[in-house]
C-alpha cells in the first residue's frame, strides 16, 4: 500500500478516534451535570386543603398537563418510549415507591418552581419553567389537590437518553429547567381571570416548554427526532395563528386536534389536558 494511503488512513482513524473521545467526553459532562447541587432560595408556601382549593387545583392538574405525565391518578406513567428515548414520569401520590412520600412545604415549592430536587439536584425533565410563575394560590391548589389524591403503589423517575442528547446536555444546547428558569424573580401576581392579554399570557405561559418564552416555535431541544417543531403562535411571518379566523375556531382545534381545515395537529400536543 502506498505510504501517502496508509497516512490517510491513519488520520482518519486518529480523527475518528478523538470525535469519539469528544463525544463521549461531553456525555460524561452531561452525567456530571445532572449530579451538580443547585443552591436555590426557596419560600415555602403554606399548604391548603379547603374544598376551594382543591377543587381549583384539581382545574389546574389536569389543564396544566402534570396529568399528561404522572397520569390522572398520579402514579406516573411512561412520556416517551421511542426506542432511544424513555421518559417515565414518577409517582407523587402517598403511595408506595412515591418520589413525593414526606415532602415538606418547602420541597413542593422547590421541585414545581425551581426544578430542583429535595436534595438539590436538578430535575430533568420537570418542565418547571412552565410552572414557575404560577401564584402562590395556584401552586398551593395544586398541592393540596395531589395531596389528597388515593395513594397509589409506583416507582420514581425514569430517564433514559440515547447519547447525542446527553452530548447536547452537557455542551448546553439542551439545557434542564433550573437552567432556565430566573430563581431570582419573585412569585407573580394574581391575574383577574378574564378573556383579556394579561391573564391570556398567564395562561399560555405554560405553552412555553416546546413553543418558547416568545411563543416563537421550533425544534423541542432534546425531543425525540421523531417530534415535529412547534409551530410559531407569535405574529410575523411563518405564525400559524392565521389559519384561525376567530378565538371559537382556535378552542375547537385545542379541544379536537383538528384545525379549521380538518387536518390534524400533531399528537405531541396535549390534548388530554386542552
Amino acid at each position: 500500500m502506498k505510504t501517502w494511503i496508509k497516512r490517510t488512513l491513519v488520520a482518519g482513524a486518529a480523527l475518528v478516534g478523538v470525535a469519539a473521545v469528544a463525544v463521549f467526553g461531553m456525555a460524561a459532562v452531561g452525567d456530571r451535570k445532572l449530579q451538580r447541587t443547585i443552591d436555590v432560595e426557596v419560600a415555602a408556601v403554606p399548604l391548603v386543603g379547603d374544598a376551594a382549593s382543591v377543587e381549583r387545583g384539581h382545574y389546574l392538574y389536569r389543564s396544566r398537563g402534570c396529568g399528561d405525565c404522572h397520569g390522572l391518578d398520579g402514579a406516573g406513567k411512561v412520556v416517551i418510549d421511542d426506542g432511544g428515548m424513555l421518559v417515565r414520569a414518577p409517582n407523587i401520590t402517598g403511595g408506595a415507591g412515591s418520589v413525593a412520600v414526606g415532602y415538606q412545604p418547602v420541597d413542593w415549592v422547590r421541585a414545581i418552581r425551581h426544578g430542583v430536587r429535595p436534595n438539590g439536584r436538578p430535575l430533568l425533565v420537570m418542565p418547571s419553567e412552565e410552572y414557575n410563575r404560577l401564584t402562590d394560590a395556584d401552586l398551593a391548589s395544586v398541592v393540596a389537590y395531589v395531596r389528597q389524591l388515593p395513594p397509589k403503589a409506583g416507582e420514581g423517575a425514569t430517564i433514559r437518553l440515547p447519547l447525542p442528547v446527553r452530548v447536547l446536555y452537557g455542551v448546553g444546547m439542551v439545557k434542564d429547567a433550573a437552567e432556565k428558569i430566573d430563581h431570582r424573580l419573585p412569585p407573580a401576581q394574581p391575574v383577574a381571570e378574564g378573556v383579556n392579554a394579561a391573564h391570556g399570557a398567564y395562561v399560555a405561559h405554560g405553552c412555553t416548554g416546546c413553543h418558547r418564552a416568545d411563543l416563537s416555535g421550533g425544534k423541542i431541544a432534546g425531543a425525540p427526532p421523531s417530534w415535529p417543531a412547534a409551530a410559531r403562535l407569535a405574529p410575523g411571518e411563518g405564525s400559524v395563528m392565521s389559519r384561525y379566523p376567530n378565538a371559537a375556531s382556535f378552542a375547537a382545534m385545542m379541544k379536537t386536534g383538528k384545525r379549521p381545515d380538518g387536518t390534524a395537529v400533531s399528537e405531541v400536543m396535549p390534548f388530554q389536558a386542552l
